[in-house]
Parts: C-alpha cells; structure tokens; sequence
C-alpha cells in the first residue's frame, strides 16, 4: 500500500470512527467559507513528501488529482511509481499500474464509510465546518486573500496518531501538512488547479462507478 494510501486510509477511518462535537467560532468559519471557491469539479496537481523521523531524506511522489464534489476523489500517483486512489461515497479502491484493482476499505461493510466522501472534500476544500466535528479548528486570516487553517485532534483516539493538521490556501487550498503522533510528516502541496472543464470527461466518470 502506498503512502498516499495508507494516510488516506487511516486518517478517513478515524474520522468516521469518532463523534461529532462543537462547530468552531462562526467567525472562523464565514472567514474560510469567503475565500475558498466553491466548484463541482476540480482538476490540479500535487507533490508529496513524507518525513520518517529518523531518516534524512523524506519519501517523494507526485501526480494528479481530480475532486468532484457529487462524486469523491481520484488521486493519481504519476512518480516514483503510478498507481490511483479512488474514494467514493461508498469505498477507497486502489489501483495499480498492471491495471490490478483491490477496495481498500467498504461502505457496505463498514456503513461508517459513506462519510468519507464528505471528509475528504473538507479536506481538501477548506471546509472548516465539516472538519470541526473531529478537530478545534483556528483560522488566520493572511494577505491577498490566502488563509491558514490548524487543526487540533477533539478525540484521544485521534491524537494517538495524528497531532495536527494544517491547511493553508487562498481561492483553493494549496497544501496541507499532516503531523502524526511518533513525529512523521506528511506535507502535499497542491498546484495547477483548473475549474475547467466544469463536468467529469467519461473516463473519469467511471472510475467513481
């Protein structure tokens, strides 16, 4: 399973494994919810790099991604070995470069699941709303519109894995870091995003299928 995977994997089944609690100040809220765009589909690209404690040098990966807000996430890994992620409302699928496919993680077995989608579309668009049910959320308001987003884990079941979460952007979110509990970070940094074409081509429709 690769790293994107596997922080995926994790990270979306904790949320759902834990209640949700207060919204944030409704000022913080209005704050990301003024600068962050609202679209049905959203093309771009994305870097990774994850640093092990105790390791020099971080892991790197980089690819495409596609987030369709009635649909999910497809997240392609293009380097150092291509291989996608597609989470719906009902399962993570993943698959790899021999066309191989194996679900991850199933709604229908865990009906837990069918919040992923929410999840991560908070996640990756700046939805301070639906991400304050699991974390205290702080928003700083920053210069040409950009903002900062700090995540703090409610739960104890959270905070043995992650200790925070940051979420930076002005009109998109343009990276997010993830600092987990034995000090490993994760930082994605997301570029070249597209609100066109508004719709999902046919072959993107059917991954979601």
């Amino acid at each position: 399973m690769n790293a994107v995977l596997r922080t995926l994997v994790v990270l979306l089944s904790l949320l759902v494994a834990v209640p949700a609690l207060a919204a944030p100040a409704a000022a913080d809220v209005d704050l990301v919810k003024q600068r962050v765009a609202k679209v049905g589909v959203l093309h771009g690209e994305f870097t990774q790099e994850k640093q092990v404690a105790g390791f020099k040098n971080p892991l790197r990966s980089q690819g495409r991604f596609v987030l369709a807000q009635d649909h999910g996430v497809i997240w392609t890994t293009l380097k150092p070995f291509p291989s996608e992620v597609v989470v719906t409302r009902d399962r993570i699928l993943s698959r790899q470069r021999d066309g191989s496919s194996r679900v991850e993680l199933d709604g229908r077995q865990q009906p837990a699941m069918r919040s992923v989608n929410a999840i991560m579309f908070a996640l990756m668009s700046g939805d301070a709303q639906a991400l304050s049910a699991q974390f205290t959320v702080k928003v700083e308001a920053l210069p040409d519109n950009g903002w900062k987003m700090q995540l703090t884990p409610r739960s104890a079941m959270l905070g043995k894995v992650f200790s925070a979460l940051t979420l930076g952007g002005d009109r998109y979110v343009r990276e997010v870091q993830i600092t987990e509990a034995n000090q490993d970070v994760t930082r994605i940094h997301f570029t070249g995003m597209s609100e066109t074409p508004a719709q999902l081509s046919a072959d993107e429709g059917r991954k979601f299928e």
